[in-house]
């Protein structure tokens, strides 16, 4: 395991290794050996992965994206279209607000589709569920569904000029929810989604976006192509903390990711999107993890093509340190890395 100064004397190290429950077991210092990875059940730990470049590690996000649109093909001249995805969304669209560089559009349209709702794909697409607070900072959704829409002529983009629908049915996020709301996502450097709650009034009294819940299904509008996120905050009354993960040398927020999966949340992702490079550790640095939540620590990178990956169970304390050794890690294919990730409780 590799060794290096961590700027934070304060923090306690601790690691909890049972994939059954989650009682903690004696502290360990950096010279102590790290128990295997409990997600791992070949003991033959093979050699050491080696670190992949930044664009190695997101073309495996590129691609299980790719590996999610579903595409659809419509007639302008039609006064409404309703498509059903794989699922069983129903997504309504008028032709008649599409324009092409200010211009109505005729003709044939392209429509691109991509929903999520499960942990695992919400992992390999890097579409973690974390939104913006008020204040600037960033805390965990609870997610009805997670879906991209775009729509484009001989490869233009076009231009909406009313709303589309979605009827989402609940039984896809375990149940209804009175207290979600819309939310729109916008993409980083890293291709991780950002969600930002629309404001259901705009300046112009025009109502932008909105959802209701009736007879098992969502009801979504919104004016928007892009990414579209049916949200809640995540509530939790405990006091929170400031976790740190330390991952194995080489490996870093080029190359690699740290997510959390709460325990009982199966429609929700946390990532750790905080890098510091003086301590060589992950976190989400605004404090909002709940203390005493049982959770899994999942670290994701990519060799040869495949994904690597190291999943811990644990049980926050205050100002944790999590590490990540290079023996935990192992090698997994994108359909088996998305089964385990949905497996977990």
């Amino acid at each position: 395991m590799k060794r290096k100064i961590l700027l934070l004397p304060a923090l306690l190290l601790f690691a909890f290794f049972s994939a059954c429950d989650y009682e903690p077991v004696d502290i360990v210092t950096p010279e102590e050996n790290i128990p295997e990875n409990p997600s791992n059940p070949n003991p033959e730990v093979p050699e050491t992965p080696e670190a992949p470049t930044a664009a190695e590690f997101n073309a495996l996000h590129q691609e299980a994206l790719e590996n999610l649109k579903q595409e659809f093909t419509f007639d302008a001249s039609q006064s409404v279209v309703t498509f059903t995805s794989e699922k069983g969304v129903q997504i309504s669209l008028y032709p008649a607000c599409l324009t092409k560089n200010g211009v109505a559009v005729t003709g044939s349209v392209d429509l691109e589709y991509i929903e999520v709702f499960n942990r695992g794909n919400m992992l390999t697409a890097s579409k973690p569920t974390m939104g913006l607070m008020p204040n600037g900072e960033k805390g965990l959704l609870i997610s009805g569904g997670e879906f991209y829409i775009n729509a484009t002529q001989d490869g233009v983009q076009l231009e909406m000029g009313c709303g589309m629908q979605l009827m989402v049915p609940t039984n896809l996020t375990g149940g209804q929810d009175n207290d979600m709301t819309i939310w729109f996502g916008a993409e980083d450097e890293n291709g991780n989604v950002v969600w930002d709650e629309v404001n259901p009034d705009n300046p112009q009294g025009q109502q932008e976006a909105g959802v209701g819940a009736e007879g098992g299904n969502y009801y979504c509008y919104f004016n928007h192509f892009g990414w579209t996120n049916i949200d809640r905050f995540y509530s939790d009354p405990r006091p929170k903390t400031t976790i740190y993960v330390d991952v194995p040398e080489g490996y870093d927020d080029t190359n690699s990711k740290v997510f959390v999966a709460y325990v009982g949340e199966t429609n929700a992702l946390a990532l750790l999107d905080v890098y510091d490079e003086d301590t060589e550790l992950f976190s989400e640095h605004y404090g909002q993890i709940p203390i005493g939540l049982e959770c899994y620590v999942i670290f994701v990178s990519e060799q040869d093509g495949e994904w690597v990956y190291a999943i811990k169970p644990v049980t926050i304390v205050a100002d944790q340190i999590i590490v990540i050794d290079d023996t935990e890690l192992d090698t997994i294919t994108e359909a088996e890395l998305i089964a385990l990730i949905d497996a977990l409780p």
